[in-house]
């Protein structure tokens, strides 16, 4: 016997739908963020501009970097899927070979307050972070709507490749690529 259209077992059979809808909405937009990574930046713009202040307080730019293949992860403590991201961020920073370096910029609205604290009650990352320099520092990357968002700059200072989300292994791969390529 069918159930009946305002019964219980309807309506959890409707939330399933409306549920495993959504959630492929949200991966098709991931999908499509990840396949038109310049999200209204063109690959190509410069982006030695874009300023971090490290936890000393010393201020730094992309520019420092020229010669070297850039992995810039734009992240928040409070972010779940840029806490799954954080080691494999890490790791690929520690295993910098003077080819390439990988950024760390936190986004969180507090900076080093918020920080500060959240890299001491997680030292198994050994992660070296930076926060931006001010509210349009990192402008250059275009709009940043979600995070993590990874951004891949070539030896040049030029915007390689750019996604929001994450994916496991995606950081490497771009990066392995882009340090063929150039």
């Amino acid at each position: 016997m069918a159930d009946a259209p305002d019964s219980p077992s309807s309506w959890r059979t409707i939330a399933a739908v409306v549920l495993v809808a959504g959630g492929l909405l949200l991966g098709g937009t991931v999908l499509l963020r990840t396949l038109h990574p310049a999200n209204g930046v063109s690959a190509g713009t410069d982006v030695r501009s874009v300023a971090f202040v490290d936890a000393q307080g010393q201020r730094h730019t992309l520019a420092e970097f020229q010669g070297k293949v850039v992995l810039v992860d734009v992240w928040a403590t409070w972010c779940p899927p840029c806490r799954k991201s954080l080691p494999e961020v890490a790791q690929l920073q520690h295993a910098e070979d003077g080819t390439y370096v990988v950024v760390p910029i936190s986004v969180d609205n507090g900076g080093w307050d918020d920080v500060k604290p959240f890299l001491a009650k997680h030292p198994e990352l050994g992660l070296t972070a930076f926060v931006p320099e001010g509210p349009k520092a990192l402008d250059a990357f275009g709009p940043i709507t979600g995070i993590p968002t990874s951004i891949v700059v070539d030896r040049q200072g030029r915007l390689l490749q750019r996604w929001s989300g994450y994916g496991e292994g995606m950081a490497k791969r771009a990066l392995d690529e882009a340090l063929k390529a150039h």
